[in-house]
């Protein structure tokens, strides 16, 4: 996707999960905003309000919202923007950009087609493989979650994926809609920046002996962190594990840890701040990785971009995320362990160098030229709309 920007853009981006919720869309959606910002184009952020939360944000407007019955995290938006905030931001915008079907994506939808201006819906989540949050018949609703992400797609103007996988799965759901693949960003800078550094493994209690695996996730059941903790019952006593993030499974697996006699062996760290990612990456003798359910990853592509030993469960998107810079297991703890257990005793450089090279297509950079891109080439084949002075 190499089309040509018409100039500088004004992009509203709707979402129904941000600050402070700290997951991969929020990530996305951060990464993306500012590679656009970067750019020249304007961005506006229209998310659900957080009681307690102080924006500090000019870009950002929230929207009313009720909390969810489940007691998650997240708002249910009440779909209302002052009649003042849409004069002055919503009809001015050149671009809708939604990164979720629920409300805020059916938004976005109404007001691209009031405006008749593109809209870009990005798949960020396989919301068929999140069925067990509802309290409903896990079939029906895994339909439903299906029925849904194809019929929201097939109203954009074009898909954006971030692999390749993620757009023969839509296809295979029924999406007729244009679909690009554009792999979503990371901040190369930040995360090619890592130093291995003994102090870092110490602040955990890793000896200069002990072998420091790493997982980077939010702990919730479909990221399958408890296969990693097993797969640590089979490693030696010097095998040690780091869990950074937080999540509802957190006190099961920590359950599970204890049950397992892996109390000294297994560090939850709760959210790490993303500053200090970068160095927890480089520490580690291998990254972990055990999830099926993601369109791309990113964490995976930071700790690439850091050098790290990437051991993944193989599914085929992250095949296209990992290519040769990482061992692909069948995602059992059987597999994780023979893996772990044929790590070389030290990290080699010139796989680190390896995988910081390949880290490099997911540039935060290239994904804003590429999206933007796409922007442009809907604007100059179907609207005629006039957008800022450059």
């Amino acid at each position: 996707m190499r089309a040509p920007t018409p100039g500088l853009m004004r992009v509203g981006f709707f979402t129904e999960v941000y600050h402070p919720v700290v997951n991969g869309v929020v990530a996305s959606v951060d990464a993306l905003a500012a590679g656009l910002r970067a750019l020249g184009h304007d961005v506006y952020c229209f998310a659900p309000s957080m009681p307690g939360y102080d924006e500090g944000e000019a870009e950002v407007y929230r929207m009313p919202s009720l909390p969810l019955p489940m007691g998650a995290p997240y708002r249910l938006t009440v779909p209302m923007i002052g009649r003042r905030r849409r004069h002055a931001i919503v009809n001015r915008l050149d671009v809708l950009h939604a990164h979720s079907p629920f409300v805020t994506g059916w938004m976005s939808v109404r007001f691209a087609r009031r405006l008749r201006i593109p809209l870009i819906y990005t798949y960020h989540t396989r919301l068929e493989e999140y069925a067990h949050y509802v309290p409903f018949d896990e079939t029906a609703t895994r339909r439903a979650a299906t029925t849904l992400t194809r019929n929201f797609a097939n109203l954009a103007d074009a898909v954006v994926v971030p692999t390749p996988a993620m757009r023969d799965r839509l296809f295979e759901l029924g999406v007729t809609a244009r679909v690009e693949v554009i792999p979503s960003g990371i901040d190369l800078s930040l995360f090619g920046s890592a130093q291995r550094s003994d102090a870092v493994r110490a602040s955990y209690g890793i000896g200069k002996d002990d072998v420091l695996l790493l997982s980077v996730s939010r702990l919730a059941r479909e990221k399958n962190v408890e296969v990693l903790i097993d797969a640590l019952e089979r490693c030696g006593d010097r095998t040690k594990l780091v869990i950074a993030g937080d999540g509802p499974e957190r006190a099961a697996l920590q359950e599970r840890a204890k049950a397992a006699g892996l109390n000294g062996r297994v560090a939850f760290a709760g959210q790490v701040h993303r500053e200090a990612l970068p160095d927890l990456y480089a520490a580690c003798d291998a990254f972990l990785f055990a999830s099926f359910t993601e369109t791309q990853g990113l964490v995976v592509a930071e700790a690439l971009a850091a050098g790290a030993p990437v051991i993944a469960a193989d599914s085929p998107q992250m095949r296209e995320v990992v290519g040769r810079c990482g061992r692909l297991v069948r995602g059992d703890a059987a597999s994780f362990a023979a893996e772990i257990g044929a790590l070389p005793p030290v990290p080699e450089a010139a796989a680190a160098l390896q995988a910081r090279e390949w880290a490099a297509r997911f540039s935060i950079e290239r994904q804003a030229r590429d999206v933007a891109a796409l922007y442009g080439d809907l604007l100059t084949r179907t609207y005629v709309r006039p957008m800022m002075e450059t």
